[in-house]
């Protein structure tokens, strides 16, 4: 068993600061994709850089980054929006980036694997204690008494 933490709190406020940071960059660049360069013009985007199914693809991108980003604020439905923007990123890195080398000077994947992988850190440990989730399904465990045993129960 892990020893008690001094300060419980602090991962909680880490991962707050975490999720409030990327969703932040993933509602503004949704927001672009949506309202400043419009989808037709995304979408012709993508098609020169030969992305399949240009028209999908930038309809994905915009909403999953969008609401993806939304998700991560409020620190809801982490699970599943941190895997659609993982998805996302993994498109950014193969169509787009992977034959730039690691830097992002010269049009690399470090920022799209950095994104890709924060995203994922949410969708598997979840978004903390001051989370919509965690006040959500939590309450509902505590009310089922199905809380996991180790672990304490989310108090928002």
């Amino acid at each position: 068993m892990l020893p008690a933490r001094r300060h419980p709190l602090l991962p909680d406020a880490g991962l707050l600061i975490g999720r409030l940071a990327l969703g932040a960059i993933f509602i503004a660049h949704g927001w672009q994709k949506l309202h400043d360069t419009g989808h037709a013009a995304v979408a012709a985007q993508f098609d020169g850089r030969g992305i399949p199914m240009p028209g999908a693809s930038a309809y994905f991108g915009t909403w999953v980054e969008l609401a993806g980003g939304v998700a991560l604020v409020l620190g809801v439905l982490l699970p599943v929006a941190g895997v659609l923007i993982a998805v996302d990123m993994a498109g950014a890195f193969w169509f787009v980036h992977k034959d730039h080398g690691l830097f992002s000077e010269k049009g690399g994947y470090e920022y799209v694997l950095m994104l890709g992988a924060a995203a994922l850190l949410f969708a598997l440990a979840g978004g903390g204690r001051f989370s919509l989730d965690a006040a959500l399904w939590g309450r509902l465990a505590r009310r089922n008494g199905t809380e996991v045993p180790g672990r304490e129960p989310a108090r928002v």
